[in-house]
């Protein structure tokens, strides 16, 4: 199989010739810079200048022999944003500070920072009001700009025989809400102060239609997945609840989804959420995602065994590979590759598995393990 044909059996929930492999394809699969320059120094490979993608997560695109050695089956569409764009910043004192598109500043250590922290709010203020909402200025999420040069790069991928994803620009509804008021404002407007919540929420939603009604009139044809995101999950439960979801959340991100396959109808939905989202899935399916990521095994509610029992039929599960917040950054290499091989026999039976860390490789992961969890897949990984 072509790693197009690969990754788009496993999306119909059919069993390809092995799983699909992802790495780096989105802002949440991807690796730390830190982390890839310990591993190409490992395996004594030359990359002097690796692609920051996002300079805020401060992860990069590895060079394209590593993927095709990796065995890797997606290729990334990256839209500019100011996170992937020209990107200045300030010097204060011992930081660098960024202020991006939407007014957040963000910072870094200039010595001891591995990303850049959200330090200022454009909204800070206890109380908001409306007029508050209506003087912030959200972005212009429709420029043609944004994907200036990506038809020609996702022909290229298509002629190669990748499967092509292309990311969002911006954060979910709730997460971007949250960078805009803080996260205890946000949080307490969604309960008390509805109407300007609703009227941020309505915001970025905007953009996010804006966005993709113009990216996909250019794009539709030669994408193969369409990737949004949303964080509702803690470690422990979801962060806010279903009823509040239901509420606040659902109708603008059903229009959204909708939205998204009425221009990509050959497209399948991708959608990013950490944590704890099992009481959300219901819901996903119902609005039509077709896949889930970053499949966080390790949060409470989400044993990968009985996901796939009561969704697998549903949704396409696209991580849950391995832990990346304790296993591998922490285990030893046979301790790596048994991890990897369970979680491969909860995920990957009937197809509908795509093979990708819980979310990014951060930069305290070893290389030796990070070798580990690709030849496991490789040697595993086949139906």
């Amino acid at each position: 199989m072509t790693s197009r044909e690969r990754l788009l059996a496993a999306c119909r929930h059919r069993e390809p010739d092995r799983v699909p492999y992802d790495l780096a394809s989105t802002q949440v699969t991807g690796i730390s810079v830190y982390a890839y320059k310990n591993l190409i120094d490992y395996m004594g490979i030359e990359d002097d200048h690796p692609e920051i993608c996002d300079h805020i997560q401060q992860i990069c695109l590895p060079k394209e022999s590593i993927l095709q050695e990796f065995g890797v089956d997606t290729r990334g569409l990256w839209p500019v944003t100011n996170h992937t764009g020209p990107f200045d910043d300030e010097e204060q004192g011992d930081y660098l500070h960024h202020e991006d598109e939407w007014g957040f500043d963000y910072r870094i250590h200039k010595t001891r920072g591995l990303w850049y922290d959200l330090y200022r709010h454009p909204l800070p203020q206890e109380t908001a009001t409306l007029q508050d909402v209506n003087a912030y200025s959200f972005p212009r999420g429709g420029d043609a700009a944004r994907v200036e040069g990506l038809r020609e790069q996702a022909k290229r991928y298509r002629q190669q025989g990748y499967a092509v994803v292309l990311k969002s620009v911006c954060a979910g509804l709730l997460e971007v809400a949250i960078r805009i008021r803080g996260m205890e404002n946000a949080l307490t407007d969604l309960l008390i102060n509805k109407p300007v919540m609703g009227d941020i929420l309505d915001g970025i939603l905007q953009v996010k239609l804006d966005y993709w009604q113009t990216a996909l009139a250019e794009l539709a044809d030669v994408v193969d997945i369409v990737a949004e995101g949303d964080d509702f999950g803690t470690q422990l439960s979801p962060l806010i609840s279903p009823e509040t979801y239901r509420e606040m959340i659902r109708p603008r991100q059903i229009e959204m989804i909708q939205s998204m396959k009425k221009w990509a109808r050959d497209s399948y939905v991708f959608f990013h959420s950490c944590g704890n989202i099992r009481p959300f899935l219901p819901d996903f399916i119902d609005m039509g995602i077709d896949i889930i990521n970053p499949v966080h095994i390790t949060a409470e509610g989400m044993d990968p065994v009985k996901l796939k029992r009561d969704f697998g039929k549903d949704v396409v599960f696209w991580g849950g590979g391995i832990d990346t917040q304790d296993v591998l950054p922490h285990a030893k290499p046979q301790q790596i590759r048994d991890h990897v091989k369970k979680n491969i026999d909860a995920l990957a039976p009937g197809g509908g598995f795509v093979f990708n860390t819980i979310h990014n490789i951060q930069a305290d992961v070893p290389p030796e393990n990070i070798l580990a969890m690709i030849e496991t897949l490789q040697d595993y990984g086949r139906y």
